[in-house]
């Protein structure tokens, strides 16, 4: 029970000074807003300094990050396969794999692997 109570004290600890460390860098980057901002010659820029994000790729870098995931999940499995029984072990990898497929399948649908519009 003490070795719970001084873990969760720890951890408590930990994150307070997290916090603190984020909230003394955030201040500093809010007095530098001004050398922050975008400068061309001593005039107000002509256009936006930073280019818009492609919200194409962030869900390719999702789906790819996803299935990374899933091939760490299925890994594993090989080395169960011969420590548990062959049905079960079949039945466990041939539902994951469809449910992989079916959110392949929703995603082909809603056109979210198309890269060109």
């Amino acid at each position: 029970m003490m070795t719970i109570l001084i873990t969760m004290m720890v951890m408590t600890c930990v994150s307070v000074g997290l916090m603190a460390v984020c909230a003394i860098i955030s201040k500093k980057s809010i007095l530098d807003r001004e050398k922050m901002s975008p400068f061309e010659c001593g005039f107000d820029p002509k256009s936006s300094s930073r280019i818009p994000f492609s919200i194409q790729f962030f869900l390719i870098a999702v789906l790819f990050l996803i299935f990374d995931i899933e091939i760490v999940i299925i890994l594993p499995m090989v080395l169960t396969m011969s420590s548990s029984m062959i049905k079960t072990w079949f039945m466990t990898v041939s539902m994951f794999i469809i449910i992989l497929m079916a959110g392949l399948l929703h995603e082909w649908k809603n056109g979210i692997l198309e890269w060109a519009n």
